[in-house]
């Protein structure tokens, strides 16, 4: 295995250093303990975060601390009140200055707020990654020696729920060249009862190969009438057009997306229907079942591809494995198109692959979760994951798309261009 090489860090010139006398005051001589630097920079940020304020005081009032006071202002420093705020390094103790008139409005650490910036964002980082409500608590006891209350830990977190449902609810591109579906099961509690219920997922390739999650759904069974509310809610935030739907069979599909999109290609995931087909056989024999399976699913035509399912179907595998027979034969009307498109295009469809790595790494994240209260919170927890994840996606698709991008240009023509024109 080649050694991995090492990105090499730039130096952060941007600002100037720190004064020497400066940071004799705070050092001073001799060696630091870790507890000690700790304390050290908890006084260093104390002393900025004071002047800081006390800046902002000065440019409210119009006057620094011992200048001369303009005749025309009425108002004027009034001490300090003591204040402590959380922080992504612990409790900090401020003595944040007043105005007589009451009238100061901090802005670097604004009235009655009780946490300084970043410290929001650090409990929502554990919560995306799966910790609990009560296991955060106790990290960040342990961690930061901060005692937070778990009603403050979720009201944190139900903040991001009006960030999420504008997420679901933002404008679509008019086209997508290519939208995987795919499902997780999530244990949610209703009724007082918990069900396994599917989130479905949507993720789509853009004209240029970058990619995006289009939306999330929950619902305990699937069908066309739950399909005809998700591509109409696409349809209804901007998405006019889909060339290529890459599905696993999802039932009820194809009719929902004949209805609001009739001009799409419907795609059945071969790698899903090989493994379904290896279910059937040990493990000693998939090597050669796969390798009996291929002629079909590499065929040039359609036409070619059927031949090689019904000489699978007279040979020694089929007559042994019917099921696996049937299985082919019950896709066929949406492994058909699959066949009709060039070699660059099939690499970049004939699998969601691409969505399972998703929902691998969302399962990873809610497991440790026995079940959800509601859908709400599985929403939620779902939605930072994703959001997460995509934050680390590179700038294209699949190594293939330049030339997949030039075979949609010559199958789709005016479908496709003309959205990229635009």
């Amino acid at each position: 295995m080649p050694t991995r090489k090492r990105k090499p860090l730039t130096p952060d010139t941007s600002q100037p250093p720190v004064p020497p006398e400066i940071l004799d005051q705070f050092v001073g001589q001799g060696p630091l303990s870790a507890e000690e630097l700790e304390a050290v920079m908890r006084r260093f940020k104390k002393a900025i975060v004071e002047r800081a304020l006390g800046g902002e005081l000065t440019h409210h009032l119009g006057y620094p601390p011992g200048g001369t006071k303009p005749e025309e202002a009425a108002n004027h420093r009034n001490g300090t009140s003591p204040k402590t705020v959380l922080t992504d390094e612990g409790p900090l103790a401020l003595d944040v200055p007043r105005d007589r008139a009451g009238t100061f409005e901090p802005r670097l650490v604004p009235k009655h707020a009780r946490r300084f910036a970043g410290f929001d964002d650090k409990i929502l980082a554990l919560y995306a990654r799966g910790m609990t409500v009560r296991e955060i608590q106790a990290f960040l006891a342990e961690m930061y020696g901060v005692e937070v209350s778990p009603d403050l830990i979720s009201a944190v977190t139900d903040a991001v729920v009006a960030e999420a449902a504008a997420w679901q609810q933002r404008p679509l591109e008019p086209m997508y060249p290519i939208v995987f579906f795919d499902a997780l099961r999530v244990k949610i509690r209703e009724d007082a009862t918990v069900r396994n219920k599917a989130v479905y997922l949507a993720l789509a390739v853009l004209p240029d190969g970058t990619r995006d999650i289009l939306g999330l759904w929950i619902e305990q069974t699937e069908g066309a009438k739950f399909w005809m509310k998700v591509f109409s809610d696409l349809h209804v935030r901007g998405c006019q057009d889909i060339l290529i739907a890459v599905t696993d069979g999802l039932k009820g599909m194809s009719e929902a997306l004949a209805a609001v999109f009739p001009r799409t290609t419907l795609q059945t995931c071969i790698v899903h229907l090989l493994r379904h087909s290896l279910d059937f056989v040990a493990a000693r024999d998939r090597k050669l079942l796969a390798a009996a399976l291929r002629p079909i699913y590499t065929a040039v035509h359609a036409d070619d591809a059927a031949e090689a399912l019904e000489a699978f179907a007279r040979s020694p595998w089929g007559l042994r494995l019917p099921t696996v027979v049937a299985a082919w034969r019950r896709a066929w009307p949406q492994v058909i198109p699959f066949l009709a498109f060039p070699p660059e295009v099939r690499r970049v469809i004939y699998t969601t692959n691409a969505l399972e790595s998703v929902n691998a790494r969302v399962r990873k994240i809610i497991k440790t979760r026995g079940h959800f209260p509601t859908d709400a919170a599985a929403t939620k927890l779902i939605w930072l994951a994703l959001r997460n994840i995509t934050a680390r996606w590179g700038p294209k698709a699949n190594n293939y798309w330049h030339l997949a991008r030039q075979q949609f240009a010559i199958l789709f023509e005016d479908r496709f261009t003309a959205a990229v024109v635009e």
